[in-house]
């Protein structure tokens, strides 16, 4: 299945060392929120990641030393945007408290989003 033209919401955290237990704490329970997303219609979840690395002191060479801060991407892809909206009328309503997390733990990170990117370009 390609991905083209389907809609894309891609955020990413930096954090701090001792940031990284709540960070992934915040991520299981998402992970676990996140199955119960629809996977057919317009709405539905396409693809779901969460991937963490070290973040570099030059990020456009690999082989720089690292940071000491951990960057999280959350990467999701739904059919239509309005599976993205969908999904944060529904954190706000059945994820309330971890949702409140992520934004109290986002006060000490650095944070970068695409809430309703369109995919322009996919192979597969």
């Amino acid at each position: 299945m390609s991905l083209m033209d389907k809609a894309q919401l891609v955020i990413m955290w930096t954090v701090e060392p001792d940031a990284e237990g709540e960070w992934d704490r915040i991520f299981a329970s998402h992970g676990e929120w996140m199955t119960g997303h629809p996977r057919q219609g317009d709405a539905a979840l396409l693809s779901y990641t969460i991937s963490k690395g070290p973040e570099l002191s030059n990020p456009l060479d690999p082989s720089a030393p690292a940071t000491g801060r951990t960057i999280y991407v959350l990467d999701e892809y739904y059919e239509t945007a309005a599976g993205i909206s969908r999904h944060w009328q529904e954190a706000m309503e059945k994820w309330a408290e971890d949702l409140g997390a992520v934004m109290e733990a986002s006060k000490r990170a650095t944070v970068s989003t695409l809430h309703t990117g369109t995919v322009i370009q996919a192979l597969w």
